[in-house]
């Protein structure tokens, strides 16, 4: 059975594909060196290579050539994800109805995965397969339709053969009053103290991702500098991609995404906080220095990893009984797109303030919210978001 082995790289962490025999796997390695040198990001990377794995055990428990793979062959495959056990040789009759295998969007992730590995393999050694796996339409998917689809339908487009129907299913979101919760969880104003107790460092990170609709790799990313204080005109902050110690990607391109003046009034404090504690003496560079960085943890004033976020993901959730058991960071970022969209904004605007490669993914994604009117009663979005700053990108 093929496995996946984290392999370290640099300051960061990479992902290859072990066969039975223990031993790498080398078209599929072949292939991520490819993703690596395009600058995948690590979980990309990673994602891809459980997919591989998963059909190396595939090819291993049914003896099969990787080089003569059929559409049926992809189809099979398909069958034993769905039924949770790749690596199976013999597919219960009748299918265990108690079992449960993976997600939709698990087996659509694993056969894009399958489907990508094929498509380089015929453009880098002429293997024959990808022709049978693949098929020239004319027309698009989605609602969208670019400026010049009418030369684009001449030439058509390479549809898998093999397709899992799509899910459908809506991105998550939060309702106003529970991203109200997750925010004042972190920390809230004493007023006859005059300061804000509990960790300002989440409320501001919350506060952030709520508002700007950042990822949160974005968002651990930022540097002072990239921070521009508003001095008479709109806060805003500028995403930058670079080399980030832990790994950490953005993943979209360079892009500045304006703020509302509470949030900017929010980190100077948070700055001030900082200076208090002596991060004006320890840290050489300030402006430099990332944004969200341990407070309590060795390295002091060292750049705060995902896991230390999740870790307070996790104590919310035991606190907060009424918050989705499921939420993760990600969902500030559908809750944004949703609300600008509610609020009336234009999604090319919101394209280019989530950092989407296109207005097709930004409509593909969240095509319901127009179409939506009941959401519109749940809360006054546009009041919500007034204070966003987001009629620019």
């Amino acid at each position: 059975m093929a496995v996946v082995q984290r392999v370290g790289q640099g300051l960061g962490l990479t992902w290859t594909v072990l066969g039975s025999d223990w031993r790498v796997v080398e078209p599929a390695e072949t292939y991520l060196e490819f993703l690596r040198d395009e600058q995948r990001s690590p979980h990309t990377v990673k994602a891809y290579a459980h997919g591989l794995a998963a059909y190396w055990s595939f090819l291993e428990a049914t003896d099969g050539d990787w080089r003569a793979a059929t559409p049926a062959t992809i189809g099979t495959f398909l069958a034993r994800l769905r039924d949770g056990d790749a690596a199976g040789r013999v597919i219960p009759l009748p299918a265990a109805v108690d079992r449960d295998g993976p997600s939709p969007a698990t087996v659509s992730l694993r056969l894009r995965t399958v489907m990508s590995f094929y498509r380089f393999w015929a453009a880098n050694d002429g293997v024959p397969v990808a022709g049978l796996l693949y098929e020239q339409v004319i027309g698009r998917p989605g609602p969208y339709r670019p400026f010049l689809d009418h030369l684009a339908r001449k030439s058509g487009r390479l549809r898998s053969r093999v397709r899992v129907r799509p899910d459908i299913r809506r991105p998550p979101v939060f309702t106003p009053e529970q991203v109200t919760l997750i925010v004042d969880a972190a920390a809230v104003w004493d007023v006859h103290e005059r300061r804000w107790t509990g960790n300002l460092r989440n409320r501001l990170l919350w506060s952030l991702l709520a508002e700007t609709g950042l990822r949160l790799g974005e968002a651990l990313s930022l540097q002072h500098r990239d921070w521009r204080s508003g001095h008479g005109d709109t806060a805003s902050i500028e995403v930058v991609s670079r080399p980030h110690p832990l790994g950490v990607r953005t993943k979209s391109g360079p892009r500045r995404v304006y703020i509302g003046a509470e949030l900017d009034r929010l980190y100077a404090d948070y700055v001030w906080l900082l200076c208090d504690g002596g991060i004006d003496s320890e840290v050489a560079d300030l402006d430099g220095a990332y944004v969200f960085c341990n407070l309590d943890r060795e390295p002091v004033y060292g750049p705060l990893s995902p896991s230390t976020v999740y870790e307070h993901v996790r104590a919310i959730k035991r606190r907060e009984r009424s918050l989705p058991a499921a939420w993760t960071p990600h969902w500030f970022r559908h809750t944004h797109a949703t609300a600008l969209l509610l609020a009336g904004v234009e999604p090319i605007v919101v394209s280019r303030r989530l950092g989407h490669a296109s207005v097709e993914t930004t409509l593909n994604t969240y095509a319901w919210v127009t179409a939506d009117a009941e959401m519109r009663t749940v809360a006054n979005w546009r009041a919500w978001t007034a204070g966003w700053g987001a009629a620019s990108a």
